[in-house]
C-alpha cells in the first residue's frame, strides 16, 4: 500500500547584525561609555557569547536608550538563543526609533513567522521590501509566510525575485523547489532541488526531498540514490536524526515497491 512521505520544510537564517563601529572603545577592561558596550556586543556575538552580547548591549541601551541599533542587535541575540517574545520587544523598539529600519522589519517579519503569525509576518516582510527592495532574504522571509498560507504562486513569485537578486543562493532554490511540490510542479522541483545542490554538493534537505519527488514521479532509482546520499550528508554533518529519517523513508519507498 502507499505510505505517506513528509518533504522536509523551508529554511532561513537571521538577518545580520548591525556591526558599525560608532567610536574607540576604552582601553580599560570595562567599557567607559555606551559605544564601548555596543563595540563589546558585537564582537561577543561575533564569538558566539549571546549572553554576554546581551548584557552588553542593555548596558548601552542603559547609557544611550535612544539608539535602534542596540535593541536590534539585542533582539537578534534573544532571537538566536529562541527568546522570541524577548526580541520582539526589541524589534519593537528599534522600529519605534527608527521606522526605516529595513533589518529590524524582517527580522521581526521572521519571528511572527516561526510563531506562525503569517500575515504580520507578510505586513513585516511586505515593509522591509518596500525599505529596501534588493535584499534577497526578504523575498525568502515573505515567501515561506505565502507558501504556509497556502499561497504557492504568490511564494513562487517571491523565491523567484530573490534568486533573480542573487542567483547563486541554494536556499531560494530550495524553498521554490519546496513551493513547486506543494503546487504540485514536480518536474520544477526536482529542477530547482538540482540546481540548490549544485550550487551547495552538502546540502542534504535538498537531496532528501528531490529524492521524495523523484519517487512521486516514477524515478525510483534516482530516489534511492538520493536518499541515500541524504543520509550520508546527515550523519556527516552530526544529525542522526534526520539520517535515520531518510533510512526509515528509504524502508517505505521500498516496502511499497515490494508491494505492488
Amino acid at each position: 500500500m502507499n505510505k505517506i512521505i513528509y518533504l522536509l520544510g523551508v529554511l532561513s537564517s537571521l538577518l545580520m547584525v548591525n556591526s558599525v563601529v560608532l567610536a574607540q572603545q576604552s582601553t580599560n577592561n570595562s567599557p567607559s561609555n555606551a559605544v564601548g558596550w555596543y563595540n563589546q556586543g558585537v564582537d561577543k556575538i561575533g564569538a558566539g557569547n549571546y549572553q554576554g552580547a546581551i548584557a552588553d548591549f542593555t548596558q548601552a541601551i542603559q547609557l544611550a536608550p535612544q539608539d535602534p541599533d542596540s535593541y536590534y542587535n539585542r533582539g537578534y541575540a534573544y532571537h538566536i538563543i529562541g527568546k522570541i517574545d524577548q526580541a520582539l520587544a526589541d524589534y519593537n523598539l528599534a522600529i519605534q526609533l527608527n521606522p526605516q529600519f529595513a533589518y529590524a522589519y524582517g527580522n521581526r517579519c521572521y519571528a511572527f513567522y516561526q510563531m506562525k503569525d503569517y500575515q504580520k509576518a507578510l505586513s513585516d516582510c511586505s515593509e522591509a521590501i518596500k525599505l529596501n527592495p534588493n535584499y534577497a532574504d526578504f523575498y525568502i522571509y515573505r515567501g515561506n509566510a505565502q507558501d504556509d498560507l497556502g499561497n504557492h504562486q504568490a511564494a513562487i513569485a517571491d523565491y523567484t525575485e530573490a534568486i533573480r537578486l542573487n542567483s547563486n543562493y541554494a536556499k531560494a532554490y530550495y524553498n521554490r523547489a519546496l513551493a513547486y511540490n506543494r503546487a504540485q510542479l514536480l518536474p520544477e522541483a526536482i529542477a530547482d532541488y538540482t540546481k540548490s545542490v549544485q550550487l551547495d554538493p552538502n546540502f542534504a534537505d535538498a537531496y532528501y526531498n528531490r529524492g521524495i519527488t523523484q519517487f512521486k514521479l516514477g524515478n525510483e532509482s534516482e530516489a534511492i540514490a538520493d536518499l541515500q546520499k541524504a543520509s550520508q550528508l546527515f550523519k556527516t554533518q552530526g544529525n542522526t536524526t534526520y539520517s535515520q529519517k531518510a533510512n526509515d523513508t528509504l524502508q517505505k519507498l521500498q516496502m511499497d515497491m515490494d508491494s505492488r
